[in-house]
């Protein structure tokens, strides 16, 4: 996959792409390249495959899909920010329940983002974690709160 070049004077964001689906994966590639300073190097059907593709290109971000075959995404994220740990990551989902959130937050994640979500979003979390923030989808940040008031601050 060619890489792309850097605008005068900024700084290329380098993003891996893991999901099982080609077309999501495709879909996902065509929002992150309308912003000029981001480059997807690399792309993984499996999450096996997104950390040796991490270890390798060392992306600043890894955009990972949380059910994959062969190692689902948190357990992805986990080797990533273990082995990685330059590298963020962001759960990208379908699947917004708290103990999904939580565990992918718990594991290291910086980011979770539902894929129902406006485009916008994702480009704004990549951004955020490159940078070295985290970055909730608006839904994603209600369901953390609303579970931090219930349980109070020990919760997650």
């Amino acid at each position: 996959m060619p890489s792309r070049r850097e605008p005068a004077g900024l700084p290329m964001i380098r993003v891996l792409v893991a999901d099982d689906e080609a077309m999501i994966r495709a879909g996902v590639r065509a929002v992150l390249t309308t912003d000029p300073v981001i480059d997807v190097v690399a792309e993984a059907a499996d999450g096996r495959g997104a950390v040796e593709l991490v270890r390798r290109h060392r992306p600043q971000v890894a955009v990972l899909d949380i059910r994959m075959p062969v190692m689902g995404g948190i357990e992805a994220a986990e080797e990533i920010r273990r082995t990685v740990p330059e590298t963020g990551v962001i759960m990208l989902t379908t699947f917004g329940e708290d103990d999904y959130i939580l565990r992918a937050l718990g594991g290291g994640a910086a980011g979770f983002l539902i894929k129902s979500g406006e485009p916008e979003e994702l480009i704004a979390g990549v951004r955020a974690v490159a940078d070295g923030a985290a970055y909730l989808s608006p839904k994603v940040a209600a369901r953390v709160v609303a579970h931090l008031a219930a349980g109070g601050a020990g919760a997650l």
